[in-house]
Parts: structure tokens; C-alpha cells; sequence
């Protein structure tokens, strides 16, 4: 008999699975709902998608989520790639261990300690708070995120590729940008890829640092949600989902290829050798 396949196991998984994934289920399902009352069915239909391009304040929401996660997300990918080639490559350094805590901080960090401390920053240097506040506080807890998963591929990485390009002529710049980058570039794309999803997810350091003329899609579905579930909220929800696993598959794909070329290259160099 295989292990792992026993009926404790079976039976775990499926009400595991189904208490993770059944409510988006009928999130889904209602989304189609002809029905204004979400928990009646009224037959199928698509109208409440349709409705939502009337609906300024949800597309406007939308736009600067949007924004706000490409712009966040970027930054904190370069950042955070930074940060992990800091601690992978400069083993001893003085304040190494303060460096590495403040990177790590977020992790671990209840976000409402976390929104309050920075609207206490952005209120005693007097910035106003709007887009620029927003992403700012973005950048900061979603950089350690992409920090964590470049370092992981940065511990198992094979320096004496990059030896070889500096014993050729390479300069170090060039080396890790011909060598090193293309080789980490999926974990660089995972870290984007969970950022972004970070960023247009986030509620509660959102309401900290926004303001005016700066309310994200999730900011403006819990008002929403505090006055009465709609079926356009499930239309909307719908589509995050949708754009959510479409980048995820995406991001997977593409991480699968490039890691299949670098086996590739890797088994070339070796029988060259």
C-alpha cells in the first residue's frame, strides 16, 4: 500500500480543499447571478458585469490598484533583489544583523503596527498622503517578500559560473548582469509576481496611508461590503480572480522554461568541458 493515500488523508485533503476553495466557488457562480439578491438564484446571466462599466468609483478604484501594484511591485523587485544579493554576497559587514532585521521585520510585523508607524512618518515630516504615500508603504512591506525569494535562489546558486566570466574578462557588473541575472530571473519574476499580489490584496495599510483621490479596489469593496453585498462586487471579485491566476500560470510557465534552458546550458557546458 502507498503511503500518504490512506482514507484519513483523502477525506483531510478534500475538506481542506473545499474549505479553501468553495466559497470562491460560489463567489463565481453568483457573479452570474440574474438575481440583485446574491444568495437567490435568478438564472444566468451577465449583467452585472456590464454594469460595472457605469460604475466610476469601482473603475477608478481599480486603475489605482492597478497602478499602485505595477509601480510598488517593480520597485520593490529591484529593491528586494538588492537587498538579497547584499546578504548572500557580503557575508560580514558591519551592521549586517541590523540590516538583515529591518528586511525581515515586515514578515513578521502585524500590519496594523505597520500602517500606523508609517502614517506617524508621513504625518511628522508633513507629506500628504495620496499615491505617492501609497506606494511608498507598498514598497516597504512587500520588499522583504522578494528579498526572501531571491535570496533562496542566490544560497544555491553556482559561483563558479561567475568566476569563469571574470577569469575571461568580465567585469563584475557585467558578469551579473549576463550571468547571474538571466539565471536568478525566475526567482526575480516570482518575487514580482507575489508583490504585485500583495499589493492589489492589501486592506489594511492601505486605509493607513491613503488619501485623497487614492482609494484602492479593496478599500472601495469593504465600504461597499459594509453597506450590503451586491452582485457587483462579486463581478468584480470574479475578475481579480481571473487576472490573478492568469498571471500565476503565466508566471509558473515562464519560470519552468527558463529553469529547463538553464539545465540545459548547464548540461551543454558540462559535456564541453
Amino acid at each position: 500500500m502507498r503511503k500518504g493515500l490512506s482514507p484519513f488523508n483523502v477525506v483531510s485533503l478534500t475538506f481542506g480543499f473545499a474549505f479553501l476553495y468553495l466559497p470562491i466557488v460560489l463567489l463565481v457562480i453568483y457573479s452570474f447571478n440574474a438575481s440583485r439578491l446574491v444568495t437567490v438564484w435568478g438564472g444566468f446571466s451577465a449583467h452585472w458585469y456590464a454594469s460595472l462599466l457605469q460604475n466610476d468609483d469601482l473603475l477608478s478604484a481599480a486603475w489605482v490598484t492597478v497602478r499602485v501594484g505595477i509601480l510598488s511591485a517593480t520597485l520593490a523587485t529591484v529593491l528586494g533583489t538588492m537587498a538579497a544579493v547584499t546578504l548572500t554576497r557580503m557575508r560580514r559587514f558591519r551592521g549586517r544583523t541590523l540590516f538583515s532585521g529591518m528586511i525581515y521585520a515586515p514578515l513578521v510585523m502585524p500590519e496594523v503596527i505597520t500602517g500606523l508607524s508609517m502614517l506617524l512618518l508621513f504625518v511628522a515630516v508633513g507629506f500628504e498622503r495620496g499615491f505617492v504615500t501609497l506606494v511608498i508603504a507598498h514598497v516597504t512591506f512587500s520588499m522583504c517578500f522578494v528579498a526572501v525569494v531571491v535570496q533562496s535562489r542566490l544560497v544555491t546558486f553556482d559561483r563558479s559560473l561567475e568566476e569563469a566570466a571574470m577569469d575571461l574578462g568580465c567585469t563584475p557588473a557585467k558578469t551579473f548582469f549576463v550571468i547571474t541575472l538571466p539565471i536568478i530571473a525566475p526567482a526575480i519574476v516570482s518575487g514580482w509576481m507575489l508583490a504585485f499580489t500583495l499589493s492589489i490584496d492589501d486592506l489594511v495599510i492601505s486605509q493607513f496611508t491613503t488619501g485623497p483621490g487614492a482609494t484602492t479596489l479593496p478599500m472601495q469593496i469593504y465600504s461597499m461590503v459594509r453597506r450590503g453585498v451586491t452582485p457587483e462586487i462579486n463581478a468584480i471579485c470574479t475578475i481579480l480572480i481571473a487576472i490573478v491566476t492568469t498571471g500565476v500560470i503565466i508566471a509558473s510557465i515562464a519560470t519552468k522554461r527558463a529553469e529547463a534552458e538553464r539545465l540545459k546550458a548547464e548540461r551543454a557546458a558540462a559535456a564541453g568541458r
